[in-house]
């Protein structure tokens, strides 16, 4: 019951935060062009300075918050929350000022005009905020409750986290199914049933909450948040049926978005890498510097470049049609008057800069609007938007690639569009079906999403009618771009160090053995009973988590009785209360020392290091046995076995370690299917299968002959190994 108590309070909490990022992003854009306009009418000089003032001042507040106070909080996140969701644990990533830094950061950033979207960072946004429910708040800043601290496994928390990432994407676009599916097929590798359930629960909540917001705003309570606001791109009323002649230029925008979509994905590699290499190491004021530079560039193409495009007049437009032209100064739509000598004239590259990107692409769907756009404009902003997009992201401010996206995707689909309603007179075709499509192809071919994304598109559309077109455009991009590189969170992953692992294993692994994996690798054991000094040694020689532990057998043979965690030896290195003067078994009064959340590493923070360890001359002689602190029966595979099985094991279960042991002497027993269809008993025992479960007990005896240790210590704390 609790975990669908905080299942409801992370969508809550997550379409609270997605209604707050919104409001202020729309208001600010409002106000920014409305200042912007009233000024021109006057003097286009002194409305350009206000506008690169407002546009500069929203950017530093952005930058500043990230360099000085959250600097986990830069760029999408997702790359490292999928990290995170399969089993790499990036620090500072699940903070509470990284929350705060990703929502006042995302603002600024996306108010202030730059080529990057706030969907990224609200996925970021659902993690941590169900990160720190399941923590029970943050104890650095005196906002944790202990009642709410019940979650000490990794697996229930990273349950949790999922649950916010599908809440981020459910709030970004008011796609509750999309986030379900993004979550299934982007984030996360271990899925189970029940974890669906509650994840599709998380996101219904958000879809209403959201919607309600939406309701409420409608009465004129939020300012300049009209519309625009979130995402929703009605284009039920454009086209509702197309040809199989359209086939091929539906095919042409796929190929067009797999080939620019794997360049944007190759660029910004690059760019990345030389900004890290040589500019950020540089210090704070070069990443400001850097961002605030890219702001002013951003902004002086945005207001210069309409200046060179003549006005058009106005279209004749259908009375119904709900469309202005000219719109009035400062309010969203299309058809924007910028620096035209005539009332009913408008400026189509205007109409594009000069609105939040949510507006832009509202415009560039929209139906019944047949030559808004020229084709040089399309081009213009195209090459302009492209190039500003790859620069942009890396800096340090919250940046998502979604909306960038689907505004790149979205002019060249209309291109398209517009040369097909060129060609073929006699078909009713609507220029926004093939923006919607071209859209769909730049983000299939760089972050080659196929289902999710496809789902997200048509709940983003409200128009069933044109899954099918979607689904072929998706297929050919993604074919297309995985031609060339990777996907464009992989490419970002392997760019931060964050050790990824793909659905399928490559193809040479068939041909090599568990063993052939670990030729290179000096295995670091330890015996049961250790000396501290030779455990301090061990933990400062290697970086390692986990550690065998070995004991001897009646023979004399080595035997591996259990792994135990580098967290686990540093808690009982830093308690001392373990520790003893010979190197024997420990008796079973060990059990009253410690409680099972002293072994919680908690989910946003680095946990303890060896530096914090301070230990005497005569304490680092003393011994600890490790018996009822390890796993004793982590994943064990045999040496001859493929290591494309052994890949596929670290893959569907999560794991971080397993043991690679000699070919077994002899069979103990065989498990079959119906030997796991376990029923409850007379106690109410339950089994949950594929536990992690770190237990300090051996049923009641350790190898070896050990002591009996009565019940588990740490039976409650599941790792991710």
């Amino acid at each position: 019951m609790l975990k669908w108590l905080f299942s409801l309070l992370i969508g809550v909490g997550t379409g609270m935060a997605a209604i707050f990022i919104n409001l202020a992003v729309e208001n600010f854009s409002g106000w920014k062009y409305a200042a912007t306009f009233a000024i021109i009418q006057h003097s286009y000089f002194v409305g350009f300075l206000v506008y690169i003032i407002f546009n500069l001042a929203l950017v530093f507040s952005s930058v500043y918050i990230i360099t000085h106070f959250a600097p986990a909080a830069a760029g999408s996140g997702i790359p490292e929350i999928k990290g995170y969701l399969n089993g790499v644990d990036t620090h500072g990533i699940l903070l509470f000022r990284t929350l705060v830094g990703k929502i006042f950061g995302s603002i600024g950033s996306v108010g202030g005009g730059l080529a990057l979207g706030k969907e990224g960072p609200l996925v970021h946004t659902g993690a941590c905020i169900a990160s720190l429910l399941g923590q029970g708040g943050s104890a650095k800043y005196h906002l944790s409750s202990r009642w709410v601290r019940i979650f000490e496994s990794d697996r229930d928390r990273r349950d949790l986290v999922t649950c916010g990432c599908a809440a981020g994407v459910a709030a970004a676009f008011r796609a509750p199914v999309g986030g379900v599916l993004f979550a299934l097929e982007e984030v996360t590798s271990w899925w189970r049933s029940h974890l669906m359930w509650r994840v599709f629960f998380t996101s219904a909540v958000v879809a209403v909450v959201v919607q309600s917001a939406m309701n409420w705003c409608k009465s004129g309570k939020c300012g300049h948040f009209g519309s625009g606001g979130f995402i929703i791109w009605e284009i039920s009323g454009g086209q509702e049926d197309y040809s199989y002649q359209e086939l091929l230029p539906m095919a042409i925008i796929g190929v067009i978005g797999g080939l620019l979509g794997a360049l944007f994905n190759q660029l910004t590699l690059y760019i990345t890498k030389w900004r890290r290499t040589y500019l950020h190491r540089k210090g704070k004021r070069v990443k400001i510097f850097e961002a605030c530079l890219i702001s002013l560039i951003t902004s002086t193409i945005s207001f210069v470049l309409p200046l060179l495009r003549k006005c058009s007049p106005c279209p004749q437009l259908e009375t119904n049609s709900g469309i202005e032209c000219p719109r009035p100064p400062g309010t969203d739509g299309n058809f924007v008057n910028f620096y035209c000598s005539k009332d009913n004239e408008y400026n189509d590259l205007a109409t594009i800069f000069f609105n939040t990107q949510d507006d832009a692409i509202r415009n560039l769907f929209s139906a019944k609007t047949f030559h808004e756009y020229s084709a040089q404009s399309l081009i213009t902003f195209l090459v302009m938007f492209y190039s500003l997009a790859v620069v942009t992201f890396g800096t340090a401010v919250p940046a998502g690639q979604f909306i960038p996206g689907i505004m790149i995707g979205s002019t060249y689909g209309r291109l398209v569009g517009m040369f097909v309603v060129k060609f073929y007179k006699k078909l009713n075709v609507e220029e926004g079906t093939y923006a919607l499509l071209g859209a769909a192809s730049f983000l299939g071919g760089s972050m080659r999403m196929t289902v999710s994304l496809c789902v997200i598109m048509v709940e983003i559309t409200n128009n069933l009618k044109l899954l099918p077109l979607i689904m072929l455009v998706l297929l050919i991009s993604k074919a297309v771009g995985d031609f060339f590189n990777e996907g464009l969170y992989e490419v970002q992953a392997q760019l931060r160090g964050i050790p990824l692992l793909d659905s399928r294993p490559k193809q040479v692994m068939r041909n090599l053995s568990a063993k052939d994996a670990c030729k290179n690798q000096k295995v670091v054991s330890l015996p049961r009973v250790s000396r501290i000094v030779d455990i301090i040694s061990v933990l400062r020689s290697n970086k390692h988590n986990g550690y065998p532990v070995v004991d001897h057998g009646q023979n004399g043979e080595s035997l591996v009785i259990g792994l135990i965690l580098r967290s686990h030896l540093l808690v009982l290195l830093q308690s001392k209360v373990d520790f003893q003067n010979g190197p024997f078994p420990c008796g079973p009064g060990i059990m009253n020392r410690h409680n099972t959340s002293d072994f919680v590493k908690p989910a946003s923070s680095k946990g303890k290091s060896i530096d914090d360890i301070q230990l005497t001359e005569d304490e680092l002689g003393k011994y600890l046995d490790l018996a009822p602190f390890l796993n004793p029966s982590p994943y064990i595979v045999p040496e001859d076995m493929s290591l494309a099985k052994v890949y596929n094991l670290f893959r569907q279960l999560g794991l971080r370690h397993i043991f690679v042991v000699p070919r077994p002497s002899r069979v103990v027993g065989l498990i079959t299917r119906q030997d796991l269809l376990l029923e409850e008993n007379g106690n109410n025992v339950t089994t949950e299968l594929q536990s992690t479960s770190v237990r300090g007990q051996l049923n009641g005896k350790m190898h070896s002959g050990s002591t009996h240790l009565g019940h588990p210590l740490l039976d409650k704390i599941m790792i991710e190994e």
